[in-house]
Order: C-alpha cells, then structure tokens, then sequence
C-alpha cells in the first residue's frame, strides 16, 4: 500500500519548501536600507560577480582559453536594465555592467575581475567593484557589507 508512505513523503516536501521562500526575505528588506548609491551598487556588483564567475568557469572548462565574448559564453549582453562588456586581459576577465538608462541614478556602472571571486570567498562573500557616479567619479565600493 504505498498510498499512505507517498502521501507522506509529498507533505513532507512541501512543507520543507514552504520554509525556503522566508530564508532570503531579510537580505531583501536589509538591502531596501541601504543608501540609494549602495543599492545601485549592490544591484550592479552582484551581476559583475555571476559573470565574472561564469567567465572563469568557461575558461577552466575550454583549457585555459578565455571566452572572447559573452555570446560565446552564451549570456547576453543586454538585459531590460544593464548593459555588459567583458574584455581579456592576460587571460582574466575584466567585466563592466552599466545600467541603460542613468536617469535618477547616482551610480552609471561597475566594473569587476576575477579577484572579487577569491575576496568574497575570503570574506565571507563580501567583495569590492570599482563603480562610476552620475559625476564621472570613480570609487571602489564594498559589497555584502
């Protein structure tokens, strides 16, 4: 009679995913905090590091050569919000990510290589980016923190 073991089994999944959806609600509402500059920041650095960790991952799996473009790698890159361009130099990816529109905004773009992967990995997942203001200012900014 498996009726009853599988009904078992189902309710003790969903009860189990029910819990997952809470987990990422306080990253959320602390970032909703932060000052205007640091979320655009957090926003644009978060999507450095994905790419940036994607591009390392390509050039470990295709022995040691870097991909030359983010269609090679199968990414785009224009999304509703950003722009992306990646550049090789010496082999390590050079990843910048601009939103398309900057009206209203304080921070334009950031740019990130692979060493954001060994500082967040040495930091707890904290990391920095070199980001660029409305006023064409540059300035490393933390993010994670």
């Amino acid at each position: 009679m498996p009726g009853p073991a599988a009904g078992a089994v189902l309710a003790l999944i969903l009860l189990s995913a029910c819990g997952a959806k809470d987990t990422a609600r306080p990253a959320e509402t602390e970032t909703r905090r932060l000052p205007k500059d640091r979320r655009e920041a957090e926003a644009l650095g978060r999507e450095i590091f994905e790419l940036v960790d994607r591009a390392i991952d390509y050039r470990g799996s295709h022995q040691g050569r870097p991909a030359a473009s983010f269609r090679q790698m199968g990414v785009d890159s224009l999304t509703p919000s950003t722009a992306r361009s990646m550049m090789n130099l010496a082999r390590e990816p050079v990843v910048t990510v601009t939103f398309r529109s900057t009206d209203g905004r304080e921070i334009t773009s950031c740019r990130g290589d692979g060493q954001i992967l060994e500082e967040s990995a040495l930091n707890g997942g904290k990391f920095s980016v070199m980001c660029t203001a409305r006023s064409g200012a540059q300035r490393p900014m933390r993010i994670g923190d």
